[in-house]
């Protein structure tokens, strides 16, 4: 077997393709777009560039052909402030072969132990992690934009090289065709009606001002919470600009107090079900399948990706008021049937409670993993997040 760095266009197009040869033959399977993958890999794009640094590798067998693939990384912002300095792995993919596998995770640790690391978590993004996060375990079917599918096997791989579980990623589904629980409903109608209190959705004619509402939630949310990073503003805008004629605005969500922004939720339509069509390649011919599918309103599902309320008004219902808006909103564009809220970790069980409060049934289970590279030094899972520090936020660290 021959481990290669993915330095030339015909490596990074062996490293896309090799997804698409291991998931050939499997209906559940999503093929990222090419050029997002790229993306996360160009410093033009990535802005985790500024403080980090990655690298991709593929594997192949004697005959030359590829037989597995993986990435690390490191994030300046975050690795030196675990009890290791700690890396990340990810985009792994390979064939059922053990040895395989751990030259891949061999390749990575070697790596990343050069720079000093001392852990590293996997399998991770090199981006923020509400997309290609986590190790899917339970609940094999086709998953939400972002969220990874994977071969079974992989987790017997993860477990037997010795990594460990950090946390627990769920995955919960509403079907919007059944009504909230009563309860809930009441005291969310109770809250969105208080006097002082305003709820908007999001408009593309305002976007600047919704903008910096995200980011002013988000910072004080979770300020307080081990690991904190504030977001790169560039980063939000350049999704608002390449959701454009994806988003829908009604499903974003902004709650104020007396004019001051203190939560929001962000749901976005889920694009797999029209990329799953599409495996990977956007070029004229699927970028006129993708806009046929969009008229013909493939997509009915929409996914829960990111929610935050600022600590002082955790206890004040926001996040049912929010909910009790956003629904009404997406009964209104019928063909939106369900609605996935990922990902919660288990350390936040606020927000499980919440999920399970208005419905919503567990469906998925990702692990995100560490390994130590020092076999004898404690393992520490994530803490639990404090109660009076919550960010009503599904996916964030």
């Amino acid at each position: 077997m021959n481990i290669i760095e993915v330095v030339s266009q015909s490596q990074k197009q062996s490293f896309l393709d090799f997804a698409r040869t291991l998931y050939k033959n499997d209906p559940n399977f999503a093929c990222p777009l090419d050029g997002e993958i790229n993306g996360i890999f160009d410093p033009k794009e990535n802005s985790f560039f500024k403080h980090g640094e990655a690298i991709c590798w593929v594997l192949t067998n004697e005959a030359g052909q590829v037989i597995g693939r993986i990435a690390a990384f490191i994030n300046t912002h975050k690795a030196f402030s675990y009890d290791q300095p700690t890396g990340g792995c990810g985009f792994f993919e390979c064939i059922e072969d053990k040895d395989a596998a751990f030259l891949l995770f061999d390749t990575a640790k070697d790596w990343l132990k050069e720079r000093g690391m001392e852990a590293m978590d996997g399998p991770i993004n090199f981006g923020e992690n509400d997309n290609h996060w986590g190790l899917l375990v339970e609940g094999f079917m086709p998953q939400g934009f972002g969220m990874p599918y994977n071969k079974a096997y992989y987790k017997a791989f993860f477990e037997s090289y010795g990594f460990k579980v950090f946390f627990e990623q769920y995955s919960y589904h509403l079907d919007r065709t059944k009504p909230f629980p009563e309860r809930f409903w009441k005291i969310a109608e109770w809250i969105a009606k208080k006097p002082g209190f305003e709820f908007e959705h999001f408009k593309f004619s305002n976007s600047e001002k919704y903008i910096q509402d995200i980011i002013e939630v988000y910072n004080e949310a979770w300020k307080f919470h081990d690991n904190f990073t504030p977001i790169d503003i560039e980063d939000i805008r350049k999704m608002a600009r390449e959701g454009k004629g994806i988003i829908e605005e009604e499903f974003i969500w902004f709650a104020y107090h007396e004019g001051k922004p203190i939560g929001f939720f962000v749901a976005m339509p889920d694009i797999n079900q029209i990329l799953i069509k599409m495996n990977g390649k956007l070029d004229f011919w699927n970028k006129l399948k993708f806009f046929y599918h969009l008229k013909r309103k493939t997509i009915t599902r929409a996914r829960i990706t990111i929610m935050g309320v600022v600590p002082r008004y955790q206890r004040f219902g926001i996040e049912s008021a929010i909910f009790w808006h956003m629904d009404k909103a997406i009964k209104a564009k019928k063909q939106y049937t369900e609605v996935e809220l990922s990902w919660v970790g288990d350390f936040n069980p606020k927000m499980i409670s919440i999920y399970e409060s208005v419905g919503g049934v567990r469906m998925k289970k990702h692990h995100t993993y560490r390994c130590l590279f020092d076999p004898k030094a404690p393992f520490k899972r994530i803490p639990i997040i404090p109660l009076e520090n919550r960010g009503s936020k599904a996916f964030k660290e």
